[in-house]
């Protein structure tokens, strides 16, 4: 995750920045180097694949800053899920939800479901 340990609050900003406009950033997590763009912006996501050659029906995973958002992005989570979150989160663990509406299939790869990931901050 990125956290000011790593960088100064104007690179934070400057990502943050890039992100809103629809670009792509690289950030770190627990276990890899990510290429991220905002998850609700299908046109951004779609530059993943491009920059990647990454096969269109191979989902991403959304990173969350907090569980909290994960509200906006999914329609249930169920008690098992709950249970691994709670003893899990943050950290390095992918859970697969039913998604929101406001996740494009492009994210997706056209399922029904999306991939979630709560990194832990440093």
């Amino acid at each position: 995750m990125i956290t000011t340990r790593h960088f100064s609050i104007q690179q934070l900003a400057q990502a943050a920045e890039l992100l809103r406009s629809g670009h792509l950033v690289a950030f770190p997590t627990e276990t890899v180097f990510g290429l991220g763009a905002n998850a609700l912006d299908a046109t951004a996501v779609d530059k993943i694949f491009v920059a990647k050659g990454r096969p269109s029906d191979n989902p991403l995973i959304v990173h969350l800053a907090s569980r909290d958002d994960l509200v906006r992005i999914v329609r249930s989570v169920s008690a098992p899920a709950q249970e691994l979150m709670d003893r899990f989160w943050p950290g390095p663990l992918t859970l697969v939800f039913p998604k929101s509406s406001i996740i494009s299939g492009s994210v997706t790869a056209g399922l029904d479901t999306v991939a979630v990931r709560v990194p832990a901050q440093e």
